[in-house]
């Protein structure tokens, strides 16, 4: 079943987003050559905690810390630990928090220094193929809508959307139905957003083949070919006037 949440919860849900896309942008900030994933790792679950929120990923069937760090080749799920960053790495990094009852899921690729012309296409591709499938977004339209307008648009770039990982139902939990697939499949049954539905959608492309593997650690995904790897992410609600990003800083005046 698909969770429709009323304007309150979505609320409460963009109270959620904001501490996820400020822990994004600290990150961003950081992520300069030699500072370490782990240096990362405490920095976020930090500002996690400053804000009376607690990181989704640690402790989910036993992740051990608060984000994601995947740099360059890894696609998701990188364990943040002794790895100093590079000029020329592109960084993903991936964060979820709750707040209260409601929870927020969001993630960003950042260069780090500076980098190639082909490592900073790929993230516009992969920014842009979220952006996209965003403004699919409206009541009572099929998911298969929103996964053909992101491969259609990746594979136009001459990149590949990842298979075997797919965006989520969010809510009261981390991961709710539907699977939000970045690709069309028969293997996922197609299914009709209602207004309420709140999605995480997150593209993860490839600059090569979309084939990946997982290393030993049991978490680490990596591509097949050895090549680059972007993923953006945001939590979006459906809404009567298409899709409400949640996972956006605050507006401040002044």
């Amino acid at each position: 079943m698909i969770n429709r949440r009323s304007p309150r919860e979505i609320e409460c849900m963009r109270q959620a987003g904001a501490i996820v896309a400020e822990v994004l942008e600290r990150c961003r900030t950081l992520a300069v050559p030699g500072i370490t994933t782990e240096e990362l790792d405490q920095k976020a679950d930090a500002l996690i905690r400053e804000r009376n929120a607690i990181p989704l990923f640690k402790g989910y069937r036993g992740y051990p810390k608060s984000i994601c760090a995947s740099v360059n080749e890894e696609v998701v799920h990188g364990i943040p630990g002794p790895r100093k960053l590079a000029a020329g790495d592109i960084l993903s990094v991936d964060v979820g928090v709750r707040l209260g009852a409601y929870c927020a899921d969001a993630a960003i690729t950042a260069p780090v220094g500076e980098v190639t012309a082909e490592a900073m296409r790929l993230m516009q591709v992969c920014r842009e193929a979220l952006d996209r499938g965003i403004r699919t977004l409206k009541p009572g339209m099929k998911l298969s809508t929103l996964s053909e307008a992101i491969q259609k648009y990746v594979e136009s770039q001459n990149c590949s959307v990842v298979r075997d990982y797919t965006g989520h139902g969010i809510g009261r939990e981390m991961h709710e139905e539907p699977q939000v697939p970045n690709f069309v499949t028969k293997a996922v049954r197609d299914r009709v957003l209602p207004e309420g539905a709140v999605v995480a959608i997150e593209p993860m492309v490839n600059a090569g083949g979309f084939e990946v593997r997982r290393l030993e650690n049991g978490w680490t995904v990596v591509t097949a070919d050895h090549s680059l790897s972007a993923h953006f992410e945001h939590t979006v609600a459906i809404t009567e006037s298409g899709g409400d990003v949640l996972t956006l800083a605050p507006v401040r005046n002044g």
